[in-house]
């Protein structure tokens, strides 16, 4: 790997990922719903969708999907819709994202839930697509083999990823300590619905 180019490549991506976006606005509701220990089967999905994305983006696939936009709708509306359902569940303090009162009072979401989520959530982002193709061709060497380089690249991508979700996660995990000081259970529910929410709303429209 030309060490040029990923030293170059490493603070790109880090402040690209940084910048708050739908995923890390999902990991920061489900760390302040859920907790970050739960909330890590929704970012396993979140990886292994962005980890599809770039492997698709480098073998040229994205740049095909792109030319036909179409493709994304239907991804688009109905991951939006999902994500916007479980937000209005929240929002009315039900369902298995919800803070609950009682922590017996209801089944949590099963791991198949969480992942999905994320999964859904990087893989309908057509933002994310059009990052990757322009992102990935600049950070490889033609003189060296591809597949080592996009193993490593994408190594990294997920490293850096995983590391951003984690400060979000941790970040709704502390303003649930927060709100928990007044005991209102509800107004948390609504604003981790209203965010929940607006990310499928982003999603959909986005």
């Amino acid at each position: 790997m030309n060490l040029a180019l990923l030293s170059a490549f490493i603070p790109t991506f880090f402040f690209v990922s940084i910048t708050p976006g739908m995923c890390m606005t999902l990991a920061m509701t489900l760390g302040m719903t859920i907790g970050i220990k739960r909330a890590l089967w929704m970012m396993l999905g979140e990886l292994v969708g962005v980890a599809t994305v770039a492997i698709l983006s480098a073998i040229g696939v994205a740049a095909l999907l792109l030319n036909y936009p179409n493709v994304f709708i239907v991804l688009k509306y109905i991951g939006g819709a999902y994500l916007a359902f479980i937000g209005l569940q929240m929002w009315l303090s039900k369902g298995k994202m919800a803070i609950k009162a009682d922590a017996n009072d209801t089944k949590p979401a099963s791991r198949i839930d969480l992942i999905s989520q994320g999964f859904v959530t990087a893989i309908a982002n057509p933002k994310g697509w059009a990052f990757f193709v322009a992102l990935l061709p600049p950070f490889l060497d033609a003189s060296q083999p591809l597949i080592s380089q996009l193993a490593v690249l994408i190594t990294i991508i997920l490293t850096l990823e995983l590391t951003c979700l984690l400060i979000y996660a941790a970040g709704g995990r502390t303003l649930k300590s927060i709100l928990m000081q007044s005991g209102n259970v509800r107004i948390m529910n609504r604003i981790a619905g209203s965010l929940m929410i607006g990310v499928g709303v982003w999603l959909a429209v986005g």
